[in-house]
């Protein structure tokens, strides 16, 4: 797939079925994620792969930190189920590091890049995904199930997987000018 029009055509799917990538097409993710801007060449960023068994221990995870929080029965529900939305979701967290030219916020930028990268890799290859963050990438308990410190930041979960549904509508190119101001 030419990358300009993956880039301008990207769309989220939220409905992911088997399969999910695997050996070649998982690196080449990966490896895209590991290519995010980096200032300072701190590589903050790491991606905690939750597939199989391991998305029934992530479903326990986030139903107790749903708890915690003090939820209701249908967002402790809509936490428990999540991880079944698809076969395989990264969890990528910004492990940040105290630095005198890279602030936080910039190393937390660059985990964004990379759940970017991550998610156009997997559409080049024929896969799709959807990066959803919430409530949940600030829970205590999610927080310490992903081995994240005081300074570190869950800045998603990509979900991915191979779109259930074909894309129906064609998308529009948006027009840039809302957006866009020339100094």
């Amino acid at each position: 797939m030419d990358a300009l029009e993956l880039l301008v055509n990207r769309r989220s799917a939220s409905r992911l079925i088997d399969p999910a990538p695997a050996g070649d097409q998982l690196e080449n993710i990966l490896r895209a994620g590991i290519r995010a801007p980096d200032h300072g060449t701190l590589q903050p960023w790491r991606f905690y792969i939750v597939e199989g068994e391991g998305r029934q221990r992530f479903s326990a995870l986030l139903e107790k930190g749903a708890l915690d929080a003090g939820s209701d029965e249908k967002a402790i529900d809509k936490a428990r189920n999540a991880p079944f939305r698809a076969p395989m979701i990264i969890a990528v967290v910004a492990k940040c590091e105290e630095h005198h030219k890279v602030p936080r916020w910039e190393q937390e930028m660059s985990a964004g890049c990379a759940v970017m990268a991550m998610q156009m890799a997997a559409l080049a290859q024929g896969f799709n995904g959807i990066w959803r963050s919430g409530p949940l990438t600030e829970s205590s308990v999610v927080r310490e199930g992903l081995e994240c410190r005081a300074q570190d930041k869950i800045v998603g979960f990509l979900y991915l997987g191979t779109p259930q549904l074909k894309a129906s509508t064609t998308i529009e190119l948006a027009d840039t000018a809302p957006f866009v101001r020339y100094f």
